[in-house]
Protein backbone atom coordinates (compact mmCIF):
# COMPACT_ATOMS: atom_id res chain seq x y z
CA UNK A 1 0.00 0.00 0.00
CA UNK A 2 1.46 3.32 -1.09
CA UNK A 3 1.44 6.38 1.17
CA UNK A 4 2.45 8.75 -1.63
CA UNK A 5 0.50 11.99 -1.52
CA UNK A 6 -0.82 13.49 -4.73
CA UNK A 7 1.13 16.63 -5.57
CA UNK A 8 0.32 19.30 -8.11
CA UNK A 9 1.91 22.42 -9.53
CA UNK A 10 -0.28 25.52 -9.59
CA UNK A 11 0.45 28.46 -11.88
CA UNK A 12 0.23 31.80 -10.10
CA UNK A 13 0.15 35.34 -11.47
CA UNK A 14 3.29 37.48 -11.31
CA UNK A 15 5.33 34.89 -9.39
CA UNK A 16 6.72 31.39 -9.91
CA UNK A 17 4.35 28.41 -9.69
CA UNK A 18 3.92 26.57 -6.39
CA UNK A 19 4.01 22.80 -5.82
CA UNK A 20 1.65 21.52 -3.14
CA UNK A 21 0.28 18.32 -1.65
CA UNK A 22 -3.47 17.91 -2.13
CA UNK A 23 -3.74 16.52 1.40
CA UNK A 24 -2.13 19.63 2.89
CA UNK A 25 -4.08 22.08 0.69
CA UNK A 26 -7.67 20.80 0.34
CA UNK A 27 -10.15 22.55 -1.96
CA UNK A 28 -12.56 24.66 0.11
CA UNK A 29 -14.45 26.29 -2.79
CA UNK A 30 -14.72 25.89 -6.54
CA UNK A 31 -16.84 26.71 -9.56
CA UNK A 32 -16.73 25.76 -13.22
CA UNK A 33 -18.48 26.90 -16.35
CA UNK A 34 -18.16 27.32 -20.08
CA UNK A 35 -18.81 29.90 -22.77
CA UNK A 36 -21.73 28.11 -24.40
CA UNK A 37 -24.90 30.02 -23.56
CA UNK A 38 -26.81 26.76 -23.34
CA UNK A 39 -24.50 25.81 -20.49
CA UNK A 40 -23.02 22.63 -21.90
CA UNK A 41 -20.09 22.60 -24.30
CA UNK A 42 -20.45 18.83 -24.69
CA UNK A 43 -23.91 19.26 -26.23
CA UNK A 44 -22.62 21.97 -28.55
CA UNK A 45 -19.75 19.71 -29.59
CA UNK A 46 -22.16 16.90 -30.43
CA UNK A 47 -24.48 19.23 -32.34
CA UNK A 48 -21.79 21.01 -34.38
CA UNK A 49 -19.20 18.21 -34.52
CA UNK A 50 -16.58 20.63 -33.21
CA UNK A 51 -15.69 22.26 -29.94
CA UNK A 52 -15.79 26.05 -29.87
CA UNK A 53 -16.35 26.49 -26.15
CA UNK A 54 -14.08 27.99 -23.56
CA UNK A 55 -14.05 26.19 -20.21
CA UNK A 56 -13.48 27.98 -16.91
CA UNK A 57 -12.51 26.77 -13.44
CA UNK A 58 -11.90 28.72 -10.24
CA UNK A 59 -10.59 26.94 -7.14
CA UNK A 60 -9.64 27.90 -3.60
CA UNK A 61 -7.35 25.69 -1.52
CA UNK A 62 -6.52 26.38 2.12
CA UNK A 63 -3.66 25.14 4.28
CA UNK A 64 -4.15 24.34 7.97
CA UNK A 65 -2.12 27.47 8.82
CA UNK A 66 -4.78 29.65 7.13
CA UNK A 67 -2.91 30.58 3.95
CA UNK A 68 -4.93 30.11 0.78
CA UNK A 69 -4.32 29.70 -2.94
CA UNK A 70 -6.95 31.13 -5.28
CA UNK A 71 -6.38 30.07 -8.87
CA UNK A 72 -8.13 29.89 -12.21
CA UNK A 73 -7.86 27.89 -15.40
CA UNK A 74 -9.24 28.97 -18.78
CA UNK A 75 -9.12 26.40 -21.58
CA UNK A 76 -9.88 28.31 -24.77
CA UNK A 77 -11.05 26.69 -27.98
CA UNK A 78 -11.48 29.94 -29.91
CA UNK A 79 -9.12 30.46 -32.84
CA UNK A 80 -6.42 32.97 -31.97
CA UNK A 81 -7.04 32.77 -28.22
CA UNK A 82 -4.80 31.04 -25.73
CA UNK A 83 -5.35 29.07 -22.56
CA UNK A 84 -4.74 31.01 -19.35
CA UNK A 85 -3.61 30.00 -15.87
CA UNK A 86 -3.14 32.34 -12.92
CA UNK A 87 -3.75 32.83 -9.25
CA UNK A 88 -2.69 34.30 -5.94
CA UNK A 89 -1.17 32.91 -2.75
CA UNK A 90 -2.71 34.88 0.13
CA UNK A 91 -2.03 35.15 3.83
CA UNK A 92 -4.35 33.83 6.52
CA UNK A 93 -7.29 36.15 7.08
CA UNK A 94 -7.32 37.55 3.53
CA UNK A 95 -10.64 38.52 1.98
CA UNK A 96 -11.03 35.40 -0.18
CA UNK A 97 -14.13 36.70 -1.96
CA UNK A 98 -12.22 39.76 -3.18
CA UNK A 99 -9.25 37.63 -4.27
CA UNK A 100 -11.56 35.24 -6.17
CA UNK A 101 -13.07 38.22 -7.99
CA UNK A 102 -9.63 39.65 -8.90
CA UNK A 103 -8.28 36.32 -10.14
CA UNK A 104 -11.46 35.56 -12.09
CA UNK A 105 -11.51 38.97 -13.74
CA UNK A 106 -7.82 38.69 -14.65
CA UNK A 107 -8.62 35.48 -16.53
CA UNK A 108 -11.73 36.88 -18.22
CA UNK A 109 -13.93 34.40 -16.40
CA UNK A 110 -17.68 35.15 -16.57
CA UNK A 111 -19.25 36.74 -13.52
CA UNK A 112 -21.60 33.80 -12.88
CA UNK A 113 -18.60 31.48 -12.41
CA UNK A 114 -16.91 34.02 -10.13
CA UNK A 115 -20.10 34.38 -8.06
CA UNK A 116 -20.39 30.59 -7.90
CA UNK A 117 -16.90 30.24 -6.43
CA UNK A 118 -17.59 32.96 -3.87
CA UNK A 119 -20.88 31.31 -2.91
CA UNK A 120 -19.07 27.99 -2.45
CA UNK A 121 -16.76 29.41 0.25
CA UNK A 122 -17.37 28.08 3.77
CA UNK A 123 -20.05 30.11 5.54
CA UNK A 124 -18.93 32.62 8.16
CA UNK A 125 -20.21 32.13 11.69
CA UNK A 126 -21.86 35.28 13.03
Amino acid sequence: MSTTQKRRTITLSDRPPVRISDNDWPVIASATGDSYEGGDCALRYQALMRDECDRYALRVRRHADGRAIVYAIVDSAAPGWHDWRGGKLVDAGANLAAVIRRVGQAGGIPDDVIRGAIADLPAEEL
